[in-house]
């Protein structure tokens, strides 16, 4: 899990701002919102809970909301840590019953992939508002992939872990040694020649089972055909 989300009543209660002076906010472009879920529903992050503390302050001060829509179109509003500007187009996000519905699965599945750590959604809100980006959608097939390919969940689990380790590692390098940092790259390495190996094994037993099946269904039709022309005879002698 990346960040907590808010959605917008929920931001608006944090902070006691009525309705009608939210959606205020938004129009002059004072806060944005960080992403939108598949019904158009905004989701606002940490980064907006530092605008709004910020305007209350200059508000505080005396400053209405005109002047510090000028403040900030000349020295802009705290960024949050993430370093997202809020100025490009929102990221979309997928609840859990949209995410199920196009990857196959029950949220019930989706439950317990999250419980046993190898799904984690990009986003909670304090109300436990789960939202999850598009790509996860392709996560979840390659889950399902590996199960087919003999895999357990706890095995599955391993590697969603390796992956996570991975982002840290690409993202903060400096956080390990050089020594440790090493170690865990061998160790994914090993894991991705174990994996494509047997890959190349499924191949190959796909290609056979594709010629069996192939060869196989050809005498059944060529079977099929005989049987049918032979029995011609003895169906007309009985309706004669």
């Amino acid at each position: 899990m990346k960040s907590n989300i808010y959605l917008r009543d929920e931001l608006a209660a944090k902070f006691s701002i009525p309705r009608a002076r939210f959606t205020e906010l938004e129009r002059l472009k004072l806060i944005r919102p960080a992403g939108m879920t598949e019904d158009q529903s905004p989701v606002y992050t940490e980064e907006a809970v530092q605008q709004i503390a910020h305007i209350q302050k200059l508000q505080e001060l005396g400053y209405g909301l005109d002047e510090i829509t000028r403040i900030v179109r000349k020295v802009g509003l705290p960024k949050a840590e993430s370093g997202k500007t809020g100025k490009g187009k929102p990221d979309h996000y997928l609840t859990v019953g949209t995410l199920a519905e196009k990857a196959g699965l029950s949220p019930r599945t989706l439950k317990h992939w999250e419980e046993i750590g190898i799904l984690t959604p990009e986003m909670r809100s304090e109300g436990g508002f789960r939202l999850y980006p598009d790509i996860t959608v392709y996560l979840c097939h390659l889950i399902k992939d590996l199960q087919l390919f003999g895999y357990s969940l706890e095995e599955i689990k391993g590697f969603s872990d390796l992956f996570r380790e991975f982002l840290d590692i690409s993202d903060r390098p400096e956080t390990a040694s050089r020594r440790d940092v090493q170690e865990r790259l061998d160790l994914m390495l090993g894991e991705i020649d174990s994996l494509s190996a047997k890959i190349q094994l499924f191949k190959k037993g796909i290609e056979r089972w594709e010629d069996l099946i192939k060869k196989k269904r050809k005498e059944i039709l060529q079977l099929r055909n005989r049987n049918s022309k032979t029995g011609e005879p003895e169906e007309r002698a009985r309706h004669a």
